[in-house]
């Protein structure tokens, strides 16, 4: 993996220490070890928070080194409103913003106080008047999933497309864990799993946010709905017997290329399929693409299946059951009436 644009490798021999051919290796061995310290997808969302904050302190005439709570106090207070025509960032934006210039400063050996007044209060402030709840995707149920695989083909690209949907559903996956797994174990560095097909189901083996965990994908009664047929369609007509499971397909759809899909192909899948297939077809298409993505998957898996709680949690690879209830929509929701349970 890269360094990030413009961020110096800090990893190296102490100054008073002689460099050999050993010392050496280990300081370039620790480097790539570092380079692997944070997932690539959040790299370069770092790298952007990185370059938005210089182009807007090139605009303002200062500099971004050393770091200034003062300055970054101003850059949030402009993200939450800005002037001129801009759109104003979200609390959560806000934040991820601030955690990205944090690492950056990190990777070139400053820190970057966040307790800091001129950050923390102005922070507090955006978060009571601007914080909203947080807008949810639409979850898509077994009826809206059928109905979106059959907008899709049979050719090679719509035999991937039915495996991605199936396997990303029926195992809860957020979308970097789906498009990251590889055939088979160590294929590639950059993976975050690999997955084992059995009589049973297909077991995935995956490195989530919450650490390495198993996720058990069963077989389907049918064939048309069943992922782990699915994946033994598509994995032999595309060849794939080595490196990423989900790979792109040629412009003239005859072949499977050895590049792994982007975690953003996920969540276009999911909404064109789902436009396709007319799920709210009453919406705009702007306001459709935000109702649903890669999200809608694991939220689809976690709401109707009428199972124990910890079953879903394990599924979804969460460390608490209220974030599993956050992906529960409306599964719950006044199936105990405690008014009436109260007397009234």
């Amino acid at each position: 993996m890269p360094n990030t644009p413009n961020i110096p490798t800090q990893i190296a021999l102490p100054g008073h220490v002689a460099g050999s051919g050993r010392l050496d290796r280990l300081a370039n061995t620790a480097r790539s070890y570092a380079d692997h310290a944070v997932a690539e997808n959040t790299r370069r969302a770092y790298a952007r928070d990185w370059t938005g904050f210089a182009r807007w302190c090139r605009m303002k005439g200062v500099d971004t080194l050393p770091p200034s709570p003062e300055l970054v106090g101003l850059y949030i207070t402009n993200l939450a409103a800005p002037s001129g025509k801009a759109r104003a960032l979200s609390v959560a934006s806000i934040e991820r913003r601030l955690a990205g210039l944090s690492w950056d400063y990190a990777q070139r050996g400053m820190r970057l106080d966040r307790r800091d007044r001129h950050i923390a209060s102005v922070l507090a402030g955006i978060r009571r008047r601007h914080a909203r709840p947080p807008m949810q995707k639409k979850a898509i149920g077994p009826v809206d999933l059928r109905a979106m695989l059959a907008t899709l083909g049979h050719d090679l690209r719509g035999l991937r497309d039915r495996a991605m949907l199936l396997v990303g559903f029926a195992g809860a996956l957020r979308r970097s864990e789906l498009v990251g797994l590889d055939h088979g174990k160590d294929d590639t560095i950059e993976g975050a799993g690999w997955i084992e097909i059995l009589e049973a189901g297909a077991l995935v083996t995956l490195r989530g946010k919450t650490g390495w965990r198993a996720v058990e994908i069963a077989r389907s009664s049918s064939k048309v709905t069943c992922p782990v047929h699915a994946l033994e369609c598509w994995l032999p007509f595309a060849k794939i017997e080595v490196g990423p499971l989900f790979t792109v397909v040629s412009r003239d759809g005859a072949r499977a290329l050895e590049r792994r899909l982007s975690d953003r192909h996920v969540a276009r899948l999911v909404q064109r399929t789902a436009l396709a297939a007319g799920l709210r077809s009453d919406l705009p298409e702007t306001e459709h693409r935000a109702l649903f993505a890669g999200h809608s998957l694991r939220a689809g898996l976690a709401s109707p299946a009428e199972i124990d709680e910890r079953h879903v949690q394990k599924q979804l690879g969460h460390a608490s059951a209220e974030m599993t209830r956050r992906y529960q929509r409306r599964r719950d929701r006044f199936r105990v009436n405690l008014t009436k349970a109260a007397g009234l």
